[in-house]
């Protein structure tokens, strides 16, 4: 295994790239939602943690590097919090409602307790699936269950609620713009890592380790 990829090159490269993302965020959310910058050292944390593992399981479980799979395994992700949202709704039923939430303007933490078997659960399933995709070990699987921890953990337990929330029809737009503030995190997180790492995309190949 190529050590520039497990010591200082994807690590290093997710770790900016999720910072920068999580800038890009918080700008985004001020503009159209709410004032988050007091927030702003935590959230950079959060996204180079993710960023990290992003860029390092990247590294691990493709042996040859394009833009291609590197938008395809960022796409992946973000299905992932798609269904798990949708899980959400499947097994739950509305316990409180979107005013209720916006009203307490606090997290839901008793709402995410309540959730939390299942987002373990699904986590772990999620794991397995995305596994199966390149090829079944357990260095493959252990790489996919940390970084899919660490997304859901750190970005999809509000996800993870929506079952339990009643949302009027009026007010599903704050759905998508839960779900928009994902995509557009996601798609800063993998322009600015694929400018900081273009030079080593479709030049890269690296045989796997099971």
């Amino acid at each position: 295994m190529n050590t520039y990829f497990m010591k200082l090159g994807y690590p290093f490269s997710g770790a900016v790239a999720g910072s920068v993302s999580s800038v890009s965020f918080a700008f985004v959310h001020d503009v159209f939602i709410s004032d988050i910058w007091f927030s702003l050292v935590f959230m950079m944390i959060a996204g180079a943690l993710c960023g990290i593992c992003m860029g390092w399981s990247y590294g691990l479980l493709y042996n040859t590097h394009t833009a291609g799979n590197w938008i395809q395994y960022n796409t992946m992700y973000v299905i992932l919090f798609i269904f798990l949202g949708i899980i959400s709704v499947i097994v739950f039923d509305p316990k409180t409602t979107i005013a209720a939430l916006i009203a307490a303007n606090q997290p839901p933490r008793e709402l995410i307790r309540e959730a939390m078997p299942m987002t373990v659960v699904y986590t772990l399933i999620a794991s397995i699936l995305l596994t199966q995709f390149f090829g079944r070990s357990w260095r493959r699987f252990g790489a996919i269950l940390l970084t899919t921890s660490i997304l859901v953990l750190l970005l999809g337990l509000n996800i993870s609620v929506i079952g339990l929330v009643s949302v009027p029809l009026g007010s599903f737009y704050l759905i998508l713009e839960l779900f928009g503030l994902i995509l557009a995190i996601n798609i800063v997180f993998a322009m600015v890592f694929y400018v900081m790492e273009r030079k080593t995309f479709d030049s890269v190949k690296l045989p796997l380790n099971n």
